[in-house]
């Protein structure tokens, strides 16, 4: 911080002085590489499903772009297909992975293993309510704020405990990574589908702004570039 600047109690710059403001630190949100289940269209939820060979190579091609942004924590849905996918990151960068079940996708009680198919035949009005952005609980299992007041302490637990502009990555899974996106930037959970959906092993990034975390890329497959301009 220059001479002259002002601080806060704990002597970051504050935003009043034009300074940047925050830490400086990101957040990549990491979906997992292809499963059988995401091929067929079937809900997966907490299944634990394998990654396919595609998926395996989804995953080592995107941690070759990830790892050049060098991150400083990965941190990891304990399932396998996002854990195998965080390990091809962690291979390539040296770094330990924390493992949390808090970034398990959503549960979907009698939806998981059935394709969209076979739940509109079978719960047509609960899937059309869903996609509505009704509160439903799929298949009598989680709702999607659930999702995010389990997940999204997880990623700010790890986020904090970044150096400054440090980047630390998330590896979890569609649903999970898009509610706790829309509360990290505290939108309304109606507003939550509005974001779309990551292709595999594509991710977002969050970055730490003067009025907390926004959202700098997102569905990305390719390194990150800065925004330049008057917005940045």
């Amino acid at each position: 911080m220059s001479a002259g600047a002002e601080a806060s109690a704990d002597g970051r710059p504050l935003s009043e002085t034009g300074q940047k403001a925050g830490r400086g630190r990101r957040v990549i949100l990491w979906r997992h590489g292809q499963t059988s289940w995401n091929v067929e269209r079937r809900f997966q939820g907490t299944t634990d499903v394998e990654l396919t060979e595609i998926g395996i190579e989804q995953a080592r091609r995107a941690a070759r772009l990830l790892a050049s942004l060098k991150p400083a924590a990965i941190v990891a849905s304990d399932l396998k297909r996002a854990a195998h996918t965080a390990g091809e990151l962690a291979a390539l960068t040296a770094l330990d992975v924390t493992h949390d079940e808090g970034l398990r996708e959503t549960y979907a009680g009698v939806w998981q293993g059935l394709t969209h198919e076979e739940i509109i035949a079978r719960y047509g009005d609960e899937y059309a309510a869903w996609k509505r952005g009704e509160p439903v609980r799929r298949g009598g299992g989680e709702l999607e704020t659930e999702v995010a007041e389990r997940a999204a302490p997880v990623v700010l637990r790890h986020a904090e405990k970044l150096p400054d502009d440090g980047t630390l990555v998330v590896v979890s899974h569609g649903g999970t990574i898009r509610t706790t996106i829309g509360r990290l930037l505290g939108l309304d959970s109606h507003h939550w589908e509005s974001l779309g959906g990551l292709s595999n092993c594509c991710w977002s990034v969050l970055g730490e702004g003067a009025r907390g975390w926004r959202l700098l890329e997102h569905n990305a497959g390719t390194l990150p570039e800065p925004v330049l301009g008057d917005d940045d």
